[in-house]
């Protein structure tokens, strides 16, 4: 059997999950990348699901039905804390309801080891040994912390370019360096010359910019397309953004941790209430101490953490006196909407600082 293997995208994550899959795999397999997403995607994916499913299930059953219809006949899907623990499941119903012959891989988003790896590909590649898998699974860590250095500093100063573009231009070249990394030290190698690259383009920042955190669920965090590019629209009000949840927070950071966030959270929270809903108000607090502007909280329509988060940051937002923006995002959302809030926000945060005589 040939196997064609495919997987959901979520921002650039794709880049190394392609590259631990295909060494995973070996030789007896194709990786077949679904297309970008685009509104193609997610009207597949909507006319396919439940009305009221969340919206990280529609893009990524359209995803899903791309990368069949490509050939695929292996489909990975993530596990988690809320409903995107059961996706894999309703999924695969559907999708065999629509008549597609193929196998559905499930790995956890959370406690992801080469153990586990090494478990699902070994039948597709036996020559594959435990040594290898850690390697390859070693080479993969590394390239997502690279790949998150990268874009921390991008969201942080792409707003201040001096010559719009040069920041991605070189993020652009990196990404195709980093995904041919063979080592950890390769791979830390591409990095540390892409940063040195990116701190050599000229910056018009002043040293007291606005500045924006962003919390909320990962999916409409993580994949741009489905929160129609919020950062982009942010840096281009030359604002500071920032946003804590990333590919190697959720899956490799001891910061992840439900004790810590708990604690972060300064009694605002006592328990976790579910997915990424805790760390939305541990979060807000961290930004709010740290004299942050303005919040921006994101979350897929229905998603209930997210829901049980906002009576917390509402307080927290009064506390502290800081505004926060929320967006609640499904198929129907409108990117006109958006895009008329964010700028109202951004002219609230710009007023709020003149009245304080804040530069």
């Amino acid at each position: 059997m040939e196997y064609k293997l495919s997987f959901p995208h979520i921002g650039k994550s794709y880049i190394p999950v392609r590259k631990v899959i295909q060494t995973l795999a070996g030789k007896n397999a194709q990786i077949i990348t679904a297309p970008p997403i685009t509104k193609r995607t997610i009207e597949m994916g909507s006319l396919h699901s439940p009305d009221f499913v969340c919206v990280p299930f529609k893009y990524t059953m359209g995803n899903f039905i791309e990368a069949l219809d490509m050939g695929a006949n292996v489909l990975f899907q993530i596990g988690g804390d809320c409903r995107l623990g059961f996706y894999s499941e309703v999924q695969e119903q559907i999708l065999n309801d629509l008549g597609y012959d193929f196998k559905l891989r499930t790995l956890n988003l959370k406690g992801a080891n080469a153990k586990e790896l090494y478990n699902i590909f070994k039948e597709m590649n036996p020559s594959l040994t435990l040594g290898k898998a850690i390697r390859a699974l070693a080479v993969c860590v590394r390239i997502v912390y690279a790949m998150d250095g990268v874009e921390k500093y991008i969201r942080q100063n792409v707003g201040f370019e001096e010559t719009p573009g040069q920041l991605e231009a070189i993020e652009k070249r990196f990404l195709a360096d980093i995904e041919a990394a063979r080592t950890v030290t390769h791979a830390h190698s591409i990095y540390k010359k892409c940063m040195a690259e990116l701190k050599t383009i000229k910056l018009n920042k002043p040293k007291n910019p606005i500045k924006i955190g962003i919390v909320g669920e990962l999916y409409v965090l993580m994949e741009p397309f489905s929160n129609y590019f919020i950062e982009k629209e942010m840096a281009k009000f030359g604002v500071e953004v920032t946003r804590f949840i990333t590919a190697s927070y959720l899956i490799f950071s001891p910061d992840h941790n439900m004790k810590k966030i708990i604690n972060q959270s300064d009694g605002y929270v006592t328990y976790d209430i579910g997915a990424d809903g805790t760390d939305s108000v541990g979060k807000s607090v961290v930004l709010a101490k740290d004299g942050y502007d303005g919040i921006l909280h994101l979350k897929p329509f229905g998603c209930t953490p997210e829901i049980n988060s906002i009576p917390m940051v509402n307080r927290i937002s009064e506390d502290y006196d800081i505004p926060v923006l929320y967006f609640s995002f499904d198929s129907q959302t409108s990117e006109t909407g958006v895009k008329t809030r964010l700028e109202a926000f951004y002219d609230m945060l710009e007023m709020k600082r003149k009245s304080k005589g804040v530069a």
